[in-house]
């Protein structure tokens, strides 16, 4: 029977731990998200996600030579995306992307918790799965601004939209409203305890807030529907704010032109 892609995982990330073991400059391997600490949401649809705590001065070795992933399985792919590390593909389709850092470079860093998948015997910070600095947060503790920010988002966004600009317009209409009304959906709705990622309000959110889930479709009807997505957001914001009544008129006037 074929092993499923989620042992498949991590059975790769076992085989690149064994290689990373035969190099001398490696300290450690570090699995982060769905391969790390959140081993409960591992499926299907997971990719590999890590760091390699490399020997000081060593870091670039493994950055600029994928000699030691090629060990673990044949890539099929590589870039380098920050001057810290790359996106690679295997040959059997498995994702990932790493980055590479010294013990000194994670001392003060600000990154998601992890779990040390391998580490040398004469490793001793294992306190680096955990970041020393808190990330900044992604949320909001006030909807005063964040809120207002959407409403003149879909006010300037339907503006460009008139004049013909509708790639513009529907960045700020589904893209920035919508992410500033997520930013303090924890504010509006309950939220279902399930992963919340630090680095994008939009993970998961089918699961951690279910009711929104069932709306937010009609505030992102695409292209050619920007006005009709413009009066769902709108729907949204006066039900949730005390949103002011001359820009909704305005806005309703704009979107009722436009369609």
């Amino acid at each position: 029977m074929e092993t499923g892609r989620k042992e498949r995982l991590l059975e790769r990330l076992d085989g690149i731990a064994s290689s990373l073991e035969r190099c001398e400059e490696a300290l450690a391997l570090l699995g982060l998200g769905s391969i790390g600490v959140e081993l409960a949401r591992l499926d299907e649809y997971s990719d590999l996600d890590f760091f390699v705590i490399a020997a000081p001065g060593c870091k670039e070795r493994f950055i600029e030579r994928v000699d030691w992933l090629d060990a673990a399985h044949p890539l099929a792919y590589h870039f380098k995306n920050s001057d810290l590390g790359r996106k690679i593909m295997f040959e059997d389709g498995i994702y990932g992307e790493f980055a590479i850092f010294e013990e000194a470079d994670l001392l003060e860093g600000s990154y998601s918790e992890g779990r040390f998948v391998w580490m040398r015997d004469t490793f001793r910070n294992v306190e680096l799965a955990k970041p020393a600095a808190a990330y900044p947060s992604i949320r909001r503790d006030s909807a005063d601004f964040p809120l207002n920010e959407a409403l003149t988002n879909l006010y300037v966004g339907l503006c460009r939209y008139a004049r013909g600009e509708k790639l513009s317009a529907v960045r700020f209409v589904q893209g920035y409203a919508v992410d500033s009304i997520l930013s303090v959906l924890h504010l509006l709705e309950p939220e279902v305890e399930y992963f919340p990622d630090k680095f994008g309000n939009e993970r998961r959110l089918e699961k951690r807030f279910p009711d929104f889930a069932t709306r937010v479709g009609d505030m992102i009807q695409g292209y050619g529907k920007l006005p009709e997505s413009a009066l769902r957001i709108l729907d949204f914001l006066e039900e949730s704010y005390p949103v002011n009544a001359k820009l909704s008129d305005e806005i309703r006037r704009l979107a009722a032109c436009l369609r």
